[in-house]
């Protein structure tokens, strides 16, 4: 099995064009920092998903309240936490589809640079559509205009 940590020398030289940089804390590269995107935003949805629970329970104790909290959810702010929302399931989705390949198709490990810029290219092209669609209402409520 391969060590996850690199050698004392590892950061003198760097053959393989990786992209080890100066100033950070932790010596490693994009792979890094693709595992610490994926486990924030595993973190971040599981907290969504226990939110979206105990407000969804709340209309069995009182309508009311439950309508309350659904209002509430029509400010232009928690609208920017629903896109931050998408964007963190997407890439966590995409992600997990990487990582799988990475760890059950034979040629996964020599592709895993490759697809995770896939994986980012996939993001964008998604994502912009998407906030454009999500923010519209937002805006319109911010800014005025519309209908």
């Amino acid at each position: 099995m391969a060590s996850t940590t690199a050698p004392p020398d590892a950061g003198a030289h760097q053959g393989t064009g990786g992209s080890r940089r100066g100033g950070t804390i932790y010596r490693g590269d994009l792979g890094m920092w693709s595992w610490v995107a994926h486990r924030i935003t595993g973190v971040l949805t599981f907290f969504f998903l226990f939110a979206h629970v105990l407000d969804t329970a709340v209309v069995r104790v009182s309508p009311n309240a439950y309508d309350k909290v659904i209002e509430l959810y029509k400010n232009p702010l928690v609208n920017l936490m629903e896109l931050g929302l998408v964007a963190a399931v997407l890439y966590h989705a995409l992600n997990g589809i990487r990582i799988m390949l990475v760890d059950f198709w034979s040629k996964g490990p020599r592709f895993q640079r490759p697809m995770l810029w896939a994986i980012i290219g996939i993001w964008v092209v998604v994502m912009v559509p998407g906030a454009y669609f999500m923010l519209q209402r937002s805006i319109q409520t911010v800014f005025g205009g519309g209908h």
